[in-house]
């Protein structure tokens, strides 16, 4: 489902397939999102830095710079870093998944595809980057959870959980970065600024042990296999009535 306000949203579709192209643009256009189009990599990058899209529906396979060269300098420059970008494609091994999703892409659908699906990852894309988490303050807020930067204090469910610095530092980048997925290199580099003698397990144990602290929300935390963690919320499934 688009978000209500869908003619807010510009969305930039990148295919140098037509009949592509006029299929996606056109199920946007009638879920209410104003569409312009690019049929390669260079005109991509061009039209997202003067338009300024609110999120790029990207081919990989393209005739000039390839998907991923173009996915990655999206989120290199400042100006786009922080475009919603899903990844329509018809490359389907899971190591090209695991690439486009380590560089930074929000979402990936293998083509040929459901026009009815695509309008909704979109709508689910843009709802996450338009509500992220709530900073208010020294505070971020992502479901029960309340970190206050400022004083170094997690709550859950108004439970304080007693976190060292580096699960603290572990858990503000990752809520910060909701829905992206984030390599144990980055964490790496973002948390223990990338130390010569801290390996990527050292990420992994750590966060392991936050998941325990957070408890039930700790399953937010997700294990991206071949790429990293995402916190991801994930909706409690409702009891079947008898």
């Amino acid at each position: 489902m688009p978000p209500p306000n869908a003619a807010l949203h510009r969305i930039l579709v990148v295919d140098d397939e037509p009949d592509i192209t006029a299929l996606v643009a056109y199920h946007l256009a009638k879920a209410g999102y104003r569409v312009i189009t690019a049929t390669n990599g260079k005109d991509a990058l061009q039209t997202a830095r003067e338009e300024r899209p609110d999120m790029v529906v990207l081919d990989l396979m393209l005739p000039d710079v390839s998907g991923y060269d173009v996915l990655a300098e999206l989120r290199r420059r400042d100006e786009t870093r922080e475009i919603g970008i899903l990844l329509l494609t018809a490359r389907q091994k899971e190591v090209d998944r695991i690439r486009g999703l380590t560089l930074g892409a929000d979402d990936y659908l293998l083509k040929p595809f459901s026009p009815a699906e695509l309008v909704l990852r979109v709508g689910a894309i843009l709802r996450r980057l338009r509500a992220p988490a709530v900073a208010a303050g020294g505070r971020l807020s992502a479901g029960p959870i309340l970190l206050d930067r400022t004083a170094h204090r997690v709550t859950v469910n108004g439970a304080e959980v007693e976190l060292t610095a580096t699960e603290f530092k572990l858990l503000r980048t990752l809520i910060e970065r909701e829905g992206r997925v984030q390599s144990r290199a980055q964490l790496l580099e973002e948390v223990w600024r990338a130390q010569p003698d801290v390996r990527t397990r050292t990420v992994d144990m750590h966060l392991q042990r936050l998941r325990r602290k957070l408890g039930s929300v700790g399953r937010w935390i997700e294990t991206v296999r071949g790429a990293g963690y995402c916190f991801r919320r994930v909706e409690p499934q409702r009891r079947k009535s008898t």
